[in-house]
């Protein structure tokens, strides 16, 4: 995200920006789609409960949230109802089902890839539940909202992961559209104006001032490949298209590039700042080509479709 920045601001210093593994969505969309998901489980997995989901007074506050969150997902999985549940909280979450040190699972197998989703949301939740928390601090508050979210059946249509919640529900006997309506209905998160403001700091508008080249693993728990769509989006909404390229490496997990290919990607930005053409350097043959003549190790890039990203949403209700 950081290198998002200054690839908008840097013009007189910088000739070209590699950004890897990155926040492309800017922090407010981040906490957007994290709180979507929070939100979900809540409802969901701890009905009846009082959950606090933003403010947080301090850290150990923000980990016992968490705390809780983590022993209701891992109970949800004793059951067809929990695990079908858990699929469009992981969904809401952008969790990809691929997870690290595992073989990854086919796309027709359905239980397999929402067991992927639940593991990499388990292993996160404590990380970006305290990361909120410590962002509030910073922020002076809660810059992010769900109340004026009208369809959280919107919001797993543009997933890509209707379908499969929607079977999982059915085999579990228990009505999707019931829990989407509770979840719209619940929706009640309000931001605070100033650290809406202040977190606005971290929002990238795609006005390019240099070649920038992104470079994201196909499965990354922490960091949703979809946060490169939105850039994608802001970069062509401003008319910056020409200047963007986006390389995938098929891996599981955040950052996991090799050696191989980030050296691959320094050499493609260096041959398209002296050339002043991408003239398809960042194709992923070319760049598994180069990849392959450096004698390190290996490189896995891969033409990839990039899911929608679910944070970006309109300024907040009071602000409008």
């Amino acid at each position: 995200m950081v290198t998002g920045l200054l690839a908008e601001r840097g013009g007189r210093q910088l000739d070209g920006a590699i950004a890897t593994c990155g926040l492309m969505g800017g922090g407010i969309d981040l906490h957007n789609y994290q709180l979507d998901g929070s939100h979900a489980l809540a409802q969901l997995l701890l009905a009846g409960e009082q959950v606090k989901l933003v403010r947080f007074t301090d850290t150990a506050e923000a980990f016992a949230t968490a705390g809780r969150m983590v022993a209701a997902l891992d109970q949800a999985q004793a059951s067809p109802q929990g695990r079908a549940r858990t699929a469009l909280i992981t969904a809401l979450y952008q969790e990809p089902a691929w997870v690290p040190g595992q073989l990854k699972p086919a796309p027709a197998d359905i239980e397999a890839q929402a067991a992927g989703q639940y593991q990499n949301l388990r292993a996160i939740l404590p990380f970006i539940v305290a990361g909120r928390a410590d962002m509030e601090r910073s922020a002076g508050g809660n810059p992010t909202w769900n109340k004026g979210v009208d369809d959280y059946g919107q919001q797993l249509a543009e997933s890509g992961r209707f379908a499969d919640v929607a079977q999982m529900y059915r085999r579990a006997g228990i009505d999707l559209r019931a829990d989407l309506k509770l979840l719209t209905r619940t929706a009640t998160v309000t931001a605070d104006p100033a650290a809406y403001r202040w977190m606005r700091n971290s929002t990238l508008t795609g006005r390019l001032a240099m070649p920038v080249l992104t470079l994201h693993t196909t499965d990354d728990g922490l960091v949703p490949v979809q946060h490169v769509e939105e850039y994608a989006d802001d970069v062509h909404d401003s008319r910056s298209a020409a200047l963007l390229r986006q390389a995938y490496a098929d891996h599981a997990g955040h950052c996991a590039f090799t050696t191989a290919e980030l050296v691959a990607a320094v050499l493609t930005m260096d041959k398209r700042i002296h050339t002043g053409r991408w003239d398809g350097l960042a194709e992923p043959h070319r760049m598994q080509a180069l990849a392959d003549t450096l004698g390190l190790d290996s490189a896995a890039f891969t033409r990839f479709r990039v899911p929608e990203f679910l944070g970006d949403r309109p300024t907040p209700p009071r602000f409008s």
